[in-house]
């Protein structure tokens, strides 16, 4: 149960995060693109700062679940982030929630208990070895490196999904190396600068947040959201399996059980995703960029997150 109320609480940092962030690099220059300028014009946004402060915040909590638990369970648990994302913006700035956001809500809260339940996580003890690692990490570059690729050409709403897979992928094997760096420091933190995970942590961390902002500059949240919400555990249950031995009921009718499970919680995910709170693009044209930016100003809502069809509560 404790771990389970820390990835719910590292969720709701992480939603905060998208938000605040989202604000931080909206306005960056189309060049900024895979540029360290992105994050230098990132770091001269207030509002950026206290979304990396919510980030750090949310690493703690995941990192405390993740020592006490399996990747298997923190990392589905995290897809909770889309249901808190909805709940801030529906009251903070205060749209309003319809029939979409409730079914979404209720189909991926199903999902994510139907698929905990089903499989009943167990094991994840398993200390990889070097062959294990080598394995794993030359498997998550490969995805990386194609998604990345990817992104470079397409539409906006592509280049942005693509980098929010290669972002989720650098996500998942953190986390990896975040549940090994802990036990290192529960035995003895000194220990922790003898180990190439630590420095790994480090590394792919960056990585993963630098990929992230550009998913979040490239094209619309939505398209960025799903990638990052739906790749993300689905890597981390694989990485899991064949890192650290976690054992999911999949015999009999289990396994099945386990998959519709994960279908529902993917499906309200991409409901919510797609909602009219979540789904705004950045205007290309500059009058409804400045429409949006008008709305962001009066009504606090950021730019690129709302819909300016959709009308708040009075």
């Amino acid at each position: 149960m404790v771990v389970y109320l820390l990835a719910l609480a590292a969720a709701l940092a992480n939603a905060l995060t998208s938000v605040l962030q989202r604000m931080g690099v909206e306005d960056a220059p189309a060049s900024d693109t895979l540029r360290l300028s992105l994050i230098t014009h990132a770091l001269r946004r207030g509002v950026w700062l206290v979304g990396f402060a919510l980030m750090a915040v949310s690493f703690v909590l995941q990192a405390i679940a993740l020592h006490l638990g399996r990747l298997t369970e923190v990392q589905p648990v995290m897809t909770t982030e889309l249901l808190f994302l909805v709940l801030i913006l529906g009251t903070w700035f205060r749209f309003t929630v319809g029939w979409r956001e409730w079914l979404g809500a209720t189909a991926a809260a199903a999902g994510l208990a139907g698929f905990l339940w089903f499989a009943a996580p167990k094991g994840g003890n398993m200390v990889p070895g070097a062959a294990e690692w080598l394995e794993v990490g030359g498997a998550c570059l490969a995805v990386m490196a194609i998604s990345i690729a990817l992104a470079l050409r397409g539409a906006r709403w592509w280049r942005s999904a693509m980098f929010g897979v290669a972002a989720a992928v650098a996500f998942a094997f953190t986390a990896a190396l975040t549940k090994m760096v802990t036990s290192f420091v529960a035995s003895d933190w000194v220990s922790i600068f003898r180990h190439w995970q630590t420095y790994g942590l480090a590394i792919s961390g960056l990585l993963a947040v630098f990929l992230t902002q550009n998913a979040y500059h490239a094209g619309p949240v939505a398209a960025s959201q799903s990638a990052l919400i739906l790749v993300d555990p689905l890597a981390s249950i694989l990485i899991g399996v064949n890192l650290f031995g976690d054992n999911l009921r999949t015999a009999g009718a289990w396994g099945p059980l386990e998959a519709l499970s994960l279908l529902v919680l993917f499906g309200g995910a991409l409901l919510l995703c797609h909602s009219p709170l979540v789904s705004g693009v950045k205007g290309d044209d500059p009058a409804e960029s400045e429409l949006l930016s008008v709305r962001s100003r009066h009504r606090h809502v950021p730019d690129g997150l709302g819909d300016p069809t959709v009308q708040p509560n009075a």
